[in-house]
């Protein structure tokens, strides 16, 4: 986002579906001073900017440099603080260069049962692009509390997949 500040306010309010006045009223101002810092007119005093990032959802560096900080695609939570594994999904996401989508969806307890029943899936495991992943290396990841981008590659011809847990 290589905008003025102004612009930036503007273009994340709209995201976050905030009006002006939201803004305003969560930071005690007037909606006539946000409408100014969105116009470049003013900029925010600088005690406010902590608090206005946070209500944008970035950071107060992210709001002012209009750079996205680097988030960890991967973190490991702790199994007290991990989420059940019946309330997880996995995910893969293929998208092609000529533009085929493929979105596979798949809730982690299926996975675990299928492996405890020592089953295969082949609706996945048919497929060439997927077929050397090994389930079981992901369950014990995910039960170790890993979470997010798992694999990420995108290919020499423009090809990309993605797998991720949430």
């Amino acid at each position: 986002m290589d905008t003025s500040l102004g612009k930036r306010i503007a273009t994340l309010r709209k995201e976050k579906g905030m009006t002006q006045d939201d803004i305003a009223q969560k930071l005690d101002v007037s909606s006539q001073a946000v409408s100014k810092w969105e116009n470049d007119q003013t900029c925010p005093d600088i005690s406010l900017l902590p608090r206005l990032a946070n209500i944008l959802g970035i950071t107060v560096d992210e709001l002012l440099s209009g750079k996205e900080e680097m988030k960890p695609i991967v973190t490991l939570g702790s199994k007290e603080n991990s989420k059940d594994i019946k309330d997880m999904m996995l995910r893969i996401v293929v998208d092609s260069k000529e533009g085929d989508k493929v979105r596979i969806n798949l809730p982690m307890a299926l996975i675990q049962l299928t492996i405890e029943m020592g089953l295969e899936m082949p609706q996945i495991s048919g497929n060439s692009a997927l077929k050397d992943i090994d389930w079981k290396k992901i369950m014990d990841l995910v039960s170790l509390g890993v979470i997010g981008n798992l694999v990420e590659v995108e290919s020499s011809d423009g090809d990309t997949v993605r797998i991720f847990v949430e």
